[in-house]
């Protein structure tokens, strides 16, 4: 694969060394870096190399600058049209025509390829994504690990390396436990509707059943005590839980009362629970039996919301696998070995701040140094595993199969993931723990709601799809109404898919998503959408565009032009850059910005209609590029680029 603006930076270089070499300068430990100016009047490429070079020599910038310029030759570059020396900057001016015949007939040429650079060391790299607790459906929360994880994935896979997608499933602990129980006393039955949301709808109401029976008890004693504050609080959060049944009894008739009825006779609710949860993490059959049972409901869920937008996994992996393979255990007694591990309590605690001192780990990550990370609990009092150690044991598994690790999970588990690599540091696996990335990410509003798993609230990726490709459709039958009904849904569902997918990508992963529907399904600027139709017209234009003129690229030498010509030359930097970033979101905003210029040119530029003819042949091979750039950035993103709306 090529890289037009690579080949102008090299240029520019070469007349530079020229430059030096005939000043006698030489640079040593300088190194000249090439960018694009502010202002596109001021060249292609600039570069700042005379500031640095005039404070070594004690001379002016702006004098060096100009004596550099005086002995290049640009007659000798093919692509560099002038020089110039501004502000003690030296501006390279690219020939329009040969640096746009370069550019465009490399993304033609290259089509699906184009800007998708090759890693020269691949790599085996492991996403996993997801992860979400198998006790309730995929939510527009979680979904934003999913879509995020998903195009980490691709970006990844496009740079050449070998990559698997993994979901870790978290199936021991009470979440799961509590679910299974549900499930028990409703007499084990099939799932009714989407089988994640009717998993969490057990889950959830058995949760508020529970809370509700603690309240009054509660609620007794605070009126024993004319604690009237307390009864005053105590009668709002019952108002709140009996919402959240009703809500619950609305959306599975049956489920809700028939466990309040199993759950009225049950002493001790939370112990049978608990008991669950151990027998299960020591291996019962009969736990073993219903859990997984259980559990295969919600993933099946899991899988169909996920492959509907096309998110799909190389591998499921069970936390409790780990667990009975003895791995956990195996764990546990190598970090019981090292100097960092104490009993407090029947708990075994590793000393996380301990380790980092005497490994220096922070200094080596880059943590605030005044920062104290907390102490990891390994092993309960009651004997029981906690979830980070689990995870050092899946680690473990994952070096065995990759060379490097992404795990995608909410910013509000950083402290976990850091004990995790400490743990790692702690068993002599500091470079395995350098290998490990998490990849953090903040939550998803939505105007006016709060969505909780405990009262069964949300807003679940299944009806946010449904609601955008509806949406979409609508759109669709205004602009297009010409088209057959097959082609308009397939269209909705490229546009729904990639309105949701986009939304939650082109925010910086560390900002909150406000989930906004006017935003999401914009054709008018920043969204899916608006890129989408960019490409479509794009596609119109060349359909009808008959026995096209040849080209004639020195005729391009209009701002708007010049200006689709460099965004079109440096998407493979962009992608480059946002694949060793792990940015998402500068793809996004790259093919958001190449749009809206693309938009800004076609509204004030006839293609096919252009004079001389020539023009008209080299504006039809601009726009081919653009529709590539975008095409190919796009699916960079997993989000489709519809070639008709």
């Amino acid at each position: 694969m090529s890289n037009p603006l690579d080949a102008l930076r090299e240029e520019c270089l070469r007349l530079l060394d020229e430059g030096l070499e005939g000043l006698s300068l030489e640079l040593e430990s300088l190194e000249p870096a090439l960018s694009r100016p502010p202002n596109p009047a001021m060249g292609d490429l600039s570069t700042s190399l005379c500031f640095k070079l005039a404070s070594r020599l004690g001379r002016s910038p702006q004098g060096l600058a100009e004596e550099l310029k005086g002995v290049m030759d640009p007659s000798s570059s093919r692509l560099v049209a002038s020089v110039e020396a501004v502000g003690g900057y030296i501006n390279f001016h690219a020939d329009p025509g040969e640096f746009s015949k370069l550019t465009l007939e490399t993304a033609v040429g290259e089509e699906g390829d184009y800007g998708l650079l090759k890693a020269e060391r691949p790599e085996r790299v492991m996403v996993e994504h997801t992860s979400a607790n198998p006790n309730g459906p995929i939510h527009v929360g979680n979904a934003r690990n999913s879509i995020l994880g998903d195009a980490l994935a691709k970006m990844l896979r496009y740079r050449g390396h070998r990559v698997v997608v993994h979901f870790y499933v978290d199936d021991m602990g009470r979440q799961v436990a509590m679910a299974t129980y549900g499930w028990r006393l409703l007499g084990r039955p099939e799932p009714e509707g989407p089988s994640d949301l009717w998993v969490g709808t057990i889950y959830a109401s058995v949760n508020i059943i529970k809370e509700v029976k603690r309240l009054k008890r509660e609620l007794e004693e605070a009126k024993a005590l004319e604690a009237y504050a307390r009864v005053r609080e105590i009668n709002a959060e019952l108002s709140r839980y009996a919402a959240a049944a009703q809500e619950l009894r609305d959306r599975a008739p049956g489920v809700f009362d028939a466990l309040l009825e199993a759950l009225e006779g049950v002493e001790d609710p939370d112990g049978e629970i608990s008991r669950l949860n151990a027998e299960y993490e020591r291996g019962e059959a009969e736990a073993k039996r219903d859990v997984r049972r259980l559990v295969e409901y919600c993933l099946s869920g899991f899988r169909e919301a996920l492959g509907e937008i096309g998110v799909h996994f190389d591998s499921w992996d069970y936390e409790s696998d780990l667990v009975w393979s003895g791995a956990v255990e195996e764990v546990i007694g190598r970090l019981r070995r090292t100097p960092y591990t104490r009993l407090e309590g029947g708990a075994l605690i590793l000393d996380c701040e301990a380790v980092a001192q005497d490994l220096k780990l922070k200094e080596r990550w880059g943590i605030n140094p005044r920062y104290e990370i907390p102490d990891l609990v390994l092993v309960r009092a009651d004997g029981t595993t906690l979830y980070t150690t689990r995870d050092i044991a899946y680690s473990l598994w994952k070096f065995d199969h990759v060379d490097r690790v992404i795990n995608v999970i909410g910013y509000e588990q950083s402290t976990a993931q850091l004990q995790l690599r400490v743990a790692l540091a702690a068993l002599g696996l500091v470079e395995i723990a350098d290998r490990q990335r998490h990849y953090a990410y903040k939550f998803v509003t939505l105007p006016g709601l709060k969505m909780s798993g405990r009262l069964g609230r949300y807003v679940t990726l299944r009806e946010v799809v449904e609601r955008a490709v509806e949406l979409a459709h609508k759109e669709v039958e205004a602009r297009s109404p010409g088209l057959s009904e097959g082609e308009k849904r397939r269209i909705a569902e490229m546009v729904g898919h990639g309105a949701v997918k986009y939304a939650l990508l082109s925010v910086d992963p560390m900002k909150t998503v406000v989930f906004d529907w006017d935003r999401v399904l914009d054709f008018e600027r920043n969204s899916a959408p608006f890129i989408q139709y960019s490409h479509a017209r794009a596609c119109s234009i060349l359909r009808k565009a008959e026995n096209p003129p040849q080209p004639d690229y020195g005729l391009l030498r209009d701002g708007k032009e010049r200006e689709l010509v460099h965004l079109v030359a440096s998407f493979p930097d962009v992608f480059q850059e946002a694949v060793e970033a792990l940015s998402p979101q500068a793809i996004a905003s790259y093919a958001n910005t190449l749009a809206d210029r693309f938009n800004s040119f076609y509204a004030s530029h006839p293609v096919l209609k252009a004079e001389p003819k020539g023009l008209a042949g080299a504006r039809l091979i601009l726009v081919d590029a653009v529709r590539i750039a975008l095409r190919n950035s796009l699916s960079a993103l997993g989000i489709e680029a519809p070639e008709r709306m």
